[in-house]
């Protein structure tokens, strides 16, 4: 799938069922991977081999088919561990998405933290999984909101941590990589200075960990964050991470079967890590999807995964600045970029460029992609994203640019008329 320099990305397309249908009688050009990745055949199977296999409940029973089946969740979670550098494979807690798993921390570490006063630090450019769950916390329990702003060029304006960051602050809740500017930020910087007053870091790695090589242990974050299904995995799964210390003091985020040591029906004890947090009949097949999905990148490598997108990025931008009235939003250097271009386009909505492009056999995303505030500063109710990802092709990049003009004549014309 790979060679010694780069990605064989047509080895890897043939991995990639999807690319064998067309779309309005044209071949498919998937450029909304930062929503949702598509699945290789080996990732399928997986998940396919579990459920003809040894399809049974984990953790409870001592017959074969159930000591298969623990053996293929718990084994993917020792993957994921590796994955990310995790210290023990007691320090991942399996969620249904990244946005489960900041609520988690919210509702069982902020809650028993927090006081009146304390102070939550976040940034302007964050998906509303990383913004809301804050808000709530801060109404209960008395503390504080505040926000790293951003420049124009879409970076982070890290010298105002100097006076954000006090004695007061308790958490610093902030993405790794931008879904909308694709920015990607200086964790290990922020980390030090939060680390410096007192307080935990807490990263959003959705749009990170599938693209790039992530070591929690470098990073030097408390807890981490992010999706399956961004990573060549399954829906309804996701990752927390947390340093094991921290995990073992939290309450439980939801209680019931398999989360608990003993029950009377006066108390319980709660079980160990990570089952602690993970109460109920686990998403065993997505789980076991979720380990085929590592499997997968881990054999390609993240670094050339993180290289192939800096090229297809640099590319993108260039060819996308060739277009006359279009707006690439955040920094112009790839080497800041990830995998994405959220853009506006002269006076043409981004449902219509969208709906326009689709025709011509392109998937991109438009809206607000969950952060209504960073259109806002912009001053923008929307924008047209396209990412990339290992199968992503420049010709799919200049077949993106010749329908953005097409787009571009279409609407000059019905506005003519």
């Amino acid at each position: 799938m790979a060679t010694n320099d780069a990605l064989d990305v047509k080895a890897i397309r043939a991995d990639f069922p999807i690319f064998d249908r067309q779309v309005h009688d044209k071949p498919l050009i998937f450029l909304d991977s930062a929503a949702s990745s598509q699945k290789p055949l080996q990732v399928i199977e997986a998940m396919n081999s579990y459920y003809r296999c040894c399809n049974a409940n984990v953790h409870r029973g001592v017959y074969t088919l159930s000591e298969q089946a623990t053996d293929m969740y718990e084994g993917a979670r020792k993957k994921v561990a590796r994955f990310i550098g995790a210290r023990s494979w007691r320090e991942v807690i399996f969620t249904r998405n990244a946005t489960e798993s900041i609520n988690l921390v919210a509702y069982s570490w902020a809650r028993a933290n927090l006081r009146p006063g304390d102070e939550i630090v976040n940034t302007e450019m964050e998906h509303h999984a990383n913004i809301v769950p804050w808000q709530q916390v801060a109404k209960e329990t008395g503390a504080i909101l505040r926000h790293i702003p951003v420049s124009e060029e879409g970076l982070l304006q890290l010298d105002s941590l100097d006076t954000l960051l006090n004695e007061r602050t308790r958490l610093v809740a902030f993405t790794h990589m931008s879904n909308v500017l694709g920015t990607i930020i200086p964790v290990k910087q922020i980390v030090e200075k939060a680390h410096a007053v007192g307080a935990l870091c807490l990263v959003d790695a959705a749009q990170s960990v599938p693209h790039m090589p992530v070591d929690v242990q470098e990073l030097g974050c408390d807890f981490l964050v992010f999706s399956s299904h961004k990573m060549c995995g399954p829906t309804g799964m996701g990752v927390l991470w947390g340093k094991r210390e921290l995990l073992e003091d939290m309450p439980p985020f939801m209680t019931g079967g398999d989360m608990i040591r003993r029950v009377t029906l006066d108390s319980s004890e709660w079980n160990d890590l990570p089952h602690k947090f993970e109460a109920g009949t686990p998403a065993i097949a997505e789980a076991i999807g979720l380990g085929a999905a590592v499997d997968y990148l881990s054999a390609l490598g993240m670094d050339k995964v993180r290289a192939h997108e800096k090229e297809i990025a640099a590319y993108a931008l260039e060819r996308l600045s060739e277009v006359r009235g279009l707006c690439v939003l955040g920094p112009p250097d790839a080497e800041l970029h990830g995998g994405l271009a959220a853009f506006t386009m002269d006076n043409i909505h981004p449902h219509d460029l969208a709906a326009i492009l689709d025709a011509e056999g392109i998937a991109v995303r438009a809206g607000h992609h969950c952060a209504m505030p960073l259109h806002h500063k912009y001053g923008v109710a929307a924008t047209t994203r396209a990412s990339f990802y290992i199968y992503t092709l420049k010709e799919e990049i200049d077949a993106l640019v010749e329908a953005l003009y097409k787009a571009r004549q279409l609407m000059t014309r019905q506005v003519s008329l």
